[in-house]
């Protein structure tokens, strides 16, 4: 399929047994093997978490490694089967790549991407992504979001008050004269709707709206994962009433 941006290396089925202190995930292999996984998603995963749903997790055969499987992908069962991401690490993969690829029209031009930029109010935090070579530098912040109600997708899932610095960070950078743009990975491809988190996160909620008036770039992401890898599908309608 030529229009996937990552594709993902072979991957294992199994059954989600459960996760436990938050790194690990307990998985049945189909061969009857019971594996400990690592669990790269260490936040509560809402929606997302369901013992007893397929799953899928990738090898490594790196000697140093504590653990040799990964957890990748979460099939939900509810109405129509429909892969979620689990891999944290994934998304800044794949938005380095749709970088290069140029996917993303509504930055514009920029001839250099550079990533993990020290920047911040007290220079303590990285940006995921520096962008020049437009007429403005880009600062660009990625966040994945796998909680959905129906055709919504919602972030975040839980109070994050890291999530909360980097609002208000974009919000300086914008003041300062640069570019600020805040990227909703949607890891799952049922969802055609992005609303902040309201119900999760109030004060998240409160930053979001006081950043796009101050005008940071809200780019809402949908993608469509699969046991093959990802492709864009283009951006989720902006929702801000829904969720609240």
């Amino acid at each position: 399929m030529n229009d996937l941006i990552y594709k993902y290396p072979p991957l294992l089925p199994g059954i989600l047994i459960k996760r436990y202190k938050r790194f690990f995930a307990e998985i049945e292999l189909t061969t009857g093997e019971i594996i400990t996984a690592h669990c790269p998603n260490t936040g509560p995963m809402t929606g997302v978490l369901i013992p007893g749903n397929p799953v899928l997790v990738s090898r490594s055969d790196n000697p140093k490694r504590k653990l040799a499987y990964t957890w990748e992908l979460i099939k939900l069962c509810d109405t129509e089967p429909i892969w979620v991401g689990v891999n944290t690490a994934l998304p800044n993969r794949v938005i380095k790549l749709a970088l290069e690829l140029g996917l993303f029209p509504d930055l514009g031009n920029y001839s250099l991407i550079k990533p993990e930029v020290v920047y911040g109010i007290d220079k303590k935090s990285r940006i995921d992504f520096w962008l020049t070579g437009g007429t403005k530098p880009i600062f660009l912040e990625v966040k994945n979001t796998t909680w959905a109600k129906e055709k919504l997708a919602l972030f975040p899932d839980t109070v994050t008050e890291r999530g909360q610095k980097h609002l208000r960070e974009l919000i300086e950078v914008v003041r300062h004269g640069s570019r600020a743009v805040m990227l909703y990975f949607i890891n799952r491809g049922d969802c055609t709707d992005f609303a902040p988190g309201d119900i999760a996160d109030r004060t998240y909620g409160e930053l979001f709206r006081q950043a796009m008036s101050e005008g940071v770039e809200i780019l809402p992401c949908r993608f469509d994962v699969t046991p093959e890898g990802v492709r864009y599908l283009g951006l989720a309608k902006l929702d801000l009433l829904t969720s609240k």
